[in-house]
């Protein structure tokens, strides 16, 4: 089975929804548990990526009020055609995305770029190997969301 987006606007945020949003919020509470037990068992390891316990939290709580104004306001406006004003809340939206990128570069930092020290344990290789994946995801989504959704309801 091909994973391709539709090309309906509305349909595109029933499959960001469901392909996107319910993703991250199946992984991303347990990278977090993942990274504080690293940052606990590791503790006084030079290669710890400390604070990613933290910024994982914090990004759980950004995303989840981000993705429930798309579910709750914005995403219902595209899927009546779009609404007078929904450039408003588009913009919010992309302020959001810039926000979550400047997280995933912490992340990429605490992590020397999602690099693995020398004998890392089955929960460190988990951790890291699981967020390369929410990496990768999240990109995806901010990119389809960006350049692909947002452009059709903005004007010109």
């Amino acid at each position: 089975m091909t994973d391709t987006p539709p090309n309906d606007a509305a349909e595109l945020t029933r499959y960001i929804e469901t392909r996107y949003h319910a993703l991250h919020r199946e992984h991303l509470p347990v990278l977090a548990q993942m990274a504080e037990k690293i940052e606990t068992v590791h503790f006084g390891d030079d290669n710890v990526p400390v604070g990613l316990a933290d910024v994982l939290e914090r990004m759980i709580g950004h995303m989840e009020v981000h993705m429930k104004k798309e579910e709750l306001i914005l995403f219902p406006a595209i899927r009546k055609g779009g609404v007078p004003g929904i450039e408003n809340p588009i913009a919010v939206m992309r302020a959001d995305h810039d926000d979550h990128a400047t997280e995933v570069a912490e992340i990429r930092r605490l992590t020397s770029d999602l690099t693995l020290p020398d004998g890392a344990c089955g929960t460190w290789t988990a951790l890291y190997n699981g967020l390369t994946e929410f990496l990768t995801d999240l990109e995806e989504h901010m990119r389809l969301e960006n350049d692909v959704l947002f452009p059709q309801f903005e004007p010109s």
